[in-house]
């Protein structure tokens, strides 16, 4: 017997990807609409599939760190990414959380019926747009940006992007409001940022596309599914 789990966040999503599947002879179905709850379900019911909207309930990539805690949960989960985001970094970033596939939203039914069904079988899909997009922008391949900055430089950029002020930082961080001047200022180094407005634009941008424990303030994941344990 077939079964999948579908988070998303949108009813008629949820609606319309239930009518393609059972269409298709998918016998058993969950949906959630939030993290917490798409967890607990994948949890209590091992779905063969599990389809996620990466952007729930207005936070930012919400999904990606969804994908990340169910896959350290099962290593075996198999999951495809239903998305409207196309752009290949969020791709590439949600393929190496542990998707198995990714399809946007404007695809066809008899597409997301293949995907489901590949990624179902323990293989990989990816549209050919796609695909080809990825390649050819190197997205897998960019050094990351993250990767060269300390613990508090990742902390201070995580307070940013939440549009938190210098005092409020400082206040945060334990430290004086120096620090977080002298760290602000390292962070625009590192990141290339022209000024203070570009630096906090890169942290909103950095903020959604980034693996997800990097920027949280104390530097540990979140996660979904704690109360639930």
């Amino acid at each position: 017997m077939t079964s999948a789990l579908i988070i998303d966040d949108h009813p008629i999503v949820l609606q319309g990807c239930r009518r393609v599947l059972q269409d298709a002879g998918v016998q058993t179905l969950f949906e959630a609409q939030n993290v917490i709850a798409g967890y607990r379900l994948y949890r209590r019911h091992h779905p063969d599939v599990v389809i996620i909207d990466l952007a729930l309930n207005g936070s930012g990539l919400a999904g990606m760190p969804l994908i990340q805690r169910i896959k350290a949960y099962d290593p075996r989960a198999r999951i495809l990414v239903f998305s409207m985001h196309g752009d290949p970094v969020i791709v590439t970033r949600a393929l190496q959380a542990g998707a198995a596939g990714y399809l946007l939203k404007d695809t066809s039914s008899q597409e997301l019926v293949d995907a489901f069904n590949k990624v179902r079988a323990g293989k990989s899909y990816l549209s050919n747009e796609l695909a080809v997009q990825v390649a050819l922008s190197g997205a897998g391949a960019r050094r990351d940006p993250l990767s060269e900055l300390t613990p508090r430089e990742l902390q201070a950029l995580g307070l940013l992007a939440e549009g938190k002020s210098y005092g409020r930082i400082a206040d945060d961080l334990g430290v004086s409001y120096k620090t977080v001047v002298n760290t602000c200022a390292q962070l625009r180094q590192k990141l290339q940022a022209e000024n203070l407005p570009d630096l906090v634009r890169l942290a909103v941008q950095l903020h959604a596309t980034a693996a997800p424990a990097s920027l949280q303030p104390d530097g540990r994941a979140t996660d979904p599914g704690a109360s639930s344990r």
